[in-house]
């Protein structure tokens, strides 16, 4: 099955609407959809290195108005925001993440946008916190800009030599990127 959605990944990648795909699902992720960006995005990128730079662009601007979707849905919704924060795990979440707001300013956004900690998190939370909008919006274009770009420098740097590593050792790879992932999840429990 792991086999299948990873040819099937790359399939859509190399389609003629991938760069869409990628859009709608970087302003989806970015407020309201679980699966992270990079499922498409570096897909994308070990299949058509040259055009790396385009997709971490694209990613970014979907990014940023996704999270301008998430910072309103807190902001103007707050029961779909707060319904959304339980959802996601994180029933507490407006006092949590107020207190870090409080004590670490737009440290918050900087740092946790650039983590595999989900983004939708730190928008809905910024809107239910009435963070400052501006500093906000910054900090957003700043932090995915500065995600996807690295992605894919690494990506089109090292990603074709990796590519082949990758698939023959598919399963073992899924494995370290779950346990990144999950790993990701209890450290902002524990934090």
């Amino acid at each position: 099955m792991l086999r299948k959605m990873y040819d099937w990944v790359f399939t859509l990648a190399r389609s003629p609407h991938a760069e869409k795909a990628l859009a709608a699902v970087s302003v989806a992720e970015a407020s309201i959809f679980p699966i992270p960006i990079e499922v498409m995005l570096a897909p994308m990128i070990l299949s058509r290195p040259e055009r790396a730079y385009r997709f971490a662009a694209i990613a970014s601007i979907g990014s940023v108005i996704g999270g301008v979707l998430g910072y309103l849905i807190g902001f103007y919704l707050t029961d779909l925001g707060q319904w959304l924060m339980r959802l996601l795990g994180h029933a507490d979440g407006l006092a949590e993440f107020q207190h870090w707001y409080d004590r670490f300013g737009v440290w918050v956004i900087l740092i946790k946008g650039l983590t595999p900690i989900p983004y939708k998190l730190v928008t809905i939370a910024s809107g239910l916190a009435h963070f400052n909008f501006g500093i906000f919006f910054l900090a957003s274009v700043v932090t995915r800009s500065a995600r996807f770009f690295m992605e894919a420098w690494v990506l089109k740097t090292w990603g074709p030599a990796m590519l082949e590593v990758v698939e023959r050792r598919l399963a073992l790879w899924s494995v370290v990127g779950l346990v990144v992932f999950i790993g990701g999840f209890a450290a902002l429990k524990l934090l």
